[in-house]
């Protein structure tokens, strides 16, 4: 239907003569003599006067037709932005990104020659993709001495390092370097803002961390009764409408103190523990802003691909 639509404005002008169009409550109107490359079109919605007809046609096109963003270096085609139930939503709180939120959206990826082994997080301004592993690699200490923060943990170490190398060539080529927010939490908080400041205080720049505890609240479409740490914690129908909710305990890149971190339970909520413990191991990675999404509808039965 889109695309029907996108060949009729193409292929045929509209003129009007102190006139208007109303589509989509868009109007447009335009004065003119023939030939038509001399039309002159004034969209009161955006201000915008000019002579170009097809500009006109494709401002009109994509007014009607907001659903289509930017991923990667391209277009992420026929995704819908919604604003309930499961699927992809523009995050209210960090401008130009958006998050796959619900208990089951197709977001699923291909990588590392792992079919449906990944899932998209969200997409972010800088037309970077963040994904996350789907299924645990395996239970590893967030740190073995005991102490310290993200940037000096042996887990760190290990997802850098051997996790890393043990991708595929052409996988570590789709992955850039950026910075993730690694900054303090507050405990059982109710103010999802300033918890997202806080997280953002303090980046790491690398290329495998793990999800912050905010990213964690933001891909539940419940945002009523789970939109923050104490409600999350505090309602149990929570763990129902959030996709990243497991049946094992797994870590968060999000720190406590020196010698806690945040780690998501099996139930959904999210407690603090002591690095030595072994919690599950999902690794999270920013996929090139040069790298396209390409094939599939982002079901698990057919995924997006990289190319």
């Amino acid at each position: 239907m889109k695309e029907k639509m996108k060949k009729i404005f193409k292929n045929r002008i509209f003129i009007f003569v102190l006139g208007g169009l109303l589509f989509s409550g868009v109007t447009v109107y335009a004065v003119t003599y023939f030939p038509s490359n001399q039309v002159t079109y004034d969209n009161k919605e955006s201000g915008l006067k000019s002579t170009d007809v097809q500009g006109a046609i494709d401002e009109l096109y994509n007014t009607c037709f907001p659903s289509t963003i930017i991923g990667g270096n391209g277009l992420l085609e026929n995704v819908e932005i919604v604003t309930s139930g499961d699927g992809l939503y523009k995050d209210e709180y960090e401008d130009g990104r958006y998050f796959y939120r619900g208990a089951n959206p197709n977001n699923y990826v291909s990588f590392n020659a792992e079919k449906a082994g990944w899932r998209i997080i969200s997409i972010n301004s800088d037309g970077t993709i963040k994904i996350i592993k789907n299924n645990s690699t395996e239970n590893k200490e967030f740190n073995s001495s005991g102490t310290g923060s993200w940037s000096n943990s042996s887990i760190n170490t290990y997802l850098n390092n051997t996790f890393y190398s043990n991708l595929t060539l052409e996988s570590q080529n789709k992955i850039v370097s950026h910075d993730f927010s690694v900054g303090v939490v507050s405990e059982n908080n109710n103010d999802i803002v300033n918890q997202i400041q806080s997280e953002n205080m303090t980046k790491w720049n690398g290329k495998i961390g793990f999800i912050s505890v905010s990213e964690y609240l933001r891909a539940n479409s419940n945002y009523s009764q789970c939109r923050t740490y104490q409600l999350n914690n505090s309602n149990s129908v929570c763990k129902n409408t959030n996709w990243l909710v497991t049946s094992y305990k797994w870590w968060t890149i999000s720190e406590f103190n020196n010698y806690l971190t945040y780690y998501i339970n099996d139930d959904g909520n999210v407690y603090g523990n002591e690095l030595i413990n072994s919690y599950a191991v999902r690794p999270v990675l920013y996929i090139s802003s040069s790298v396209q999404i390409t094939g599939g509808d982002g079901s698990q039965s057919n995924p997006y691909t990289f190319e």
